[in-house]
């Protein structure tokens, strides 16, 4: 393996159509000694600077736009030096938390991040929320699918700039295609794999 996968876990709140829910969210840290990439970057500066160690920052990726995945991220990215990556089908999301900001770049289906000798692979999967992106790893055999893909099942899709069917179709045709084996790393709670949500999502009408 020529990278190491980290995980933090911070609290906050999450907040959206005039509601607000306590919530605790991961922050995956993807490298090497040397350097490493950030995936989410939700309420606690502090936390995620201190688990980057001192190395160099290649980027914060970012899975969606909700405000308790990027609430630390222009903090973490100003102290880090490093860009911030979203997909800009969710800017309406990152404005509602940043309306006089972009971020840095956009990212698209298929953008690969190379760190540590690895390579992470953009996968667009719209449902949760219009932008909502996987980075797949695919040497380690792993993937971090945000509020996309969960232990049990799909991502919300109660509020606004979701939509139930488009989340299927995105876990049915980008993430049950990849390998049985593929450990599913999430935005909340724990892991599973892409075997157990083949099952799961087997018993999800269409």
């Amino acid at each position: 393996m020529s990278v190491t996968i980290e995980n933090l876990v911070t609290s906050g709140t999450f907040s959206l159509d005039g509601g607000t829910w306590d919530v605790d969210n991961n922050v995956w840290i993807v490298g090497n000694d040397e350097e490493c990439v950030i995936i989410d970057s939700p309420h606690d500066a502090a936390a995620i600077i201190s688990g980057v160690r001192g190395r160099k920052v290649l980027a914060i990726l970012l899975t969606h736009a909700h405000n308790d995945h990027i609430g630390a991220a222009r903090e973490v990215a100003h102290a880090v030096g490093a860009p911030i990556h979203l997909n800009l089908e969710d800017q309406i999301l990152w404005e509602q938390v940043y309306p006089d900001a972009t971020p840095d770049a956009d990212i698209a289906d298929g953008d690969e991040f190379r760190v540590g000798g690895a390579t992470l692979r953009a996968i667009h999967t719209p449902g949760h929320s219009p932008g909502s992106t996987c980075f797949h790893l695919e040497q380690e055999g792993t993937v971090f699918t945000g509020d996309t893909l969960f232990n049990g099942g799909p991502g919300a899709t109660g509020r606004s700039y979701s939509d139930y069917p488009t989340i299927l179709t995105s876990i049915r045709e980008r993430l049950l295609t990849l390998p049985a084996e593929t450990v599913v790393r999430t935005g909340h709670g724990d892991n599973t794999t892409i075997a157990a949500e083949r099952e799961t999502l087997a018993k999800v009408s269409q």
